[in-house]
């Protein structure tokens, strides 16, 4: 599974909980949604940098 699929399944996991009442399982799965988020928008900006040098 790709990083974009841990952080489908984290949010949906976190929906999940918050719709049963689970706070605090809601709010952590939501928290490493969100962490794998950012992760995946770095590798995105950084493999996007490096194709410009590569092409130029």
């Amino acid at each position: 599974m790709n990083l974009l699929g841990w952080i489908l399944l984290f949010l949906v996991l976190a929906l999940i909980a918050a719709f049963l009442g689970f706070g605090g399982i809601a709010g952590a799965a939501a928290g490493v949604a969100k962490i794998l988020f950012y992760v995946f928008l770095a590798i995105l900006v950084v493999a996007l940098i490096a194709s410009l040098f590569r092409t130029a």
